[in-house]
């Protein structure tokens, strides 16, 4: 008699729902393993991947063993809706398909802002000290796209709520929360479900597993006070690192946000005991992502940055305190119950240029804080900021393109975005 296997995935019946690339990593990844049927609400996503998929019709009759979803896939706004809902235990990740066949180490770091950054930093560090490393996830890489795994292979994870939301057995031995702000409510319905579903990263670890959290964050530091957790908790406070960070002299460390992302990766090199060389040789040599807070232009009277990736207020504000005479770009599709707070002190310094589709709430933000203008694209606020520019005699000034806000109204994704920014930026310059 054969011995059952103890994967839950091998010759099940599973279906994979939305085909971007998470979706068809886990599709490749588990087709020689189980019976894998495909389905998307797209017919144009159906098309382009040149996969076979099945019909609502079919989907009816198959009684599925588990079903996969991507990201992208509302379970409350989906085509399959009532289907989901009524198989809910049945569905699953990636991460969880993943965690089945693998028990490599992770360090799975989530958050409200930061995540990509920390996550490029961290897996850069343990390159540099000579680790066997990964870098995948939300970041751009689905995790089961990866190849050549050992043994000895550490996972650099960037995990959406999305993805942790959904997942259930996916469990990582080091998890890093840097913190959590009102995000993606329109998804989760209320605050506390998003945050619920940053946490199952760290109540699904075991004891002596790892987690790294910012201290003094409320919505954080409400739930490890009033919970008990199998885990070590150990709280990362930025201040502590501030001295030891400015010394390092890497002016992408200028703001507080990247300083509290570099103050996570510090956390958890001092915890492992990183040589003190290397890690500072590539902190110093650090030079982020694309379109995260980029300096894509700096002249001794003007700097411009491209930080397309901005979707909230929360992650442009540490921008706004550090720069001087700002010529702020805004505007797209914003954030539900995102808030732009901000001492009044900075007020004074900011010039606000809104473009795209939800200009009302942002004029309704902004409005008695700092002056403002309204445009109808991108293009025009840029030309009538140049224009200004050349006739401001202050000598330092800053061209910041932070949209706090998602761009599908006008752009494929935040990438596009910049792209599209940084071209508009060249053909200016060019004027000047």
């Amino acid at each position: 008699m054969k011995k059952k296997s103890a994967n839950i995935f091998l010759g099940k019946k599973i279906l994979v729902y939305g085909l971007g690339r998470t979706g068809i990593s886990s599709y490749e990844f588990l087709k020689k393993k189980a019976l894998v049927y495909l389905f998307d609400d797209n017919p144009e996503t159906v098309k382009k991947i040149n996969k076979k998929c099945i019909s609502l019709k079919e989907l009816k009759r198959i009684k599925f063993d588990k079903i996969i979803i991507s990201p992208g896939i509302d379970i409350s706004n989906c085509k399959l809706s009532n289907f989901l809902k009524k198989n809910f235990l049945k569905i699953y990740t990636d991460l969880d398909i993943f965690y089945s066949f693998f028990k490599n180490d992770c360090f799975t770091i989530t958050g409200t802002n930061g995540k990509s950054t920390t996550c490029k930093l961290l897996h850069e560090v343990l390159l540099d000290q000579k680790f066997d490393t990964k870098l995948v996830g939300n970041i751009g890489n689905p995790i089961l796209s990866s190849k050549n795994i050992k043994k000895k292979t550490i996972f650099v994870v960037e995990a959406s709520s999305y993805q942790l939301e959904y997942s259930k057995i996916f469990r990582s031995r080091f998890a890093v929360i840097l913190n959590i702000s009102p995000d993606h409510i329109e998804r989760h319905k209320t605050i506390n479900k998003y945050v619920k579903a940053k946490f199952n990263l760290i109540n699904n670890q075991r004891k002596g597993n790892l987690a790294f959290v910012k201290k003094n964050d409320y919505l954080i530091s409400n739930i490890i006070k009033h919970n008990k957790f199998k885990s070590t908790i150990i709280e990362v406070n930025q201040k502590n690192f501030d001295k030891y960070i400015n010394k390092l002299e890497n002016n992408y460390f200028f703001t507080d946000s990247n300083k509290e992302n570099l103050s996570f990766v510090l956390a958890i090199s001092k915890k492992f005991n990183f040589k003190k060389r290397l890690l500072e040789k590539t902190i110093r040599n650090f030079r982020g992502l694309k379109y995260r807070q980029q300096i894509i232009y700096k002249k001794k009277d003007l700097t411009i940055i491209n930080d397309s990736k901005s979707t909230s207020f929360s992650s442009t504000i540490s921008l706004l305190k550090v720069y001087s005479n700002i010529y702020w770009i805004l505007g797209g599709v914003n954030k539900k119950k995102d808030k732009f707070i901000l001492s009044k002190k900075y007020f004074k310094k900011i010039n606000a240029f809104i473009f795209g589709k939800n200009k009302k709430f942002f004029n309704q933000e902004l409005n008695g804080k700092i002056k403002f203008k309204n445009f109808s694209n991108l293009e025009k606020a840029l030309k009538k900021i140049f224009k200004l520019i050349k006739k401001d005699k202050i000598t330092k000034k800053t061209l910041l393109f932070s949209p706090c806000a998602a761009s599908f109204d006008s752009f494929k994704n935040f990438e596009d975005r910049g792209i599209y920014f940084n071209k508009l930026i060249k053909k200016n310059l060019n004027g000047i």
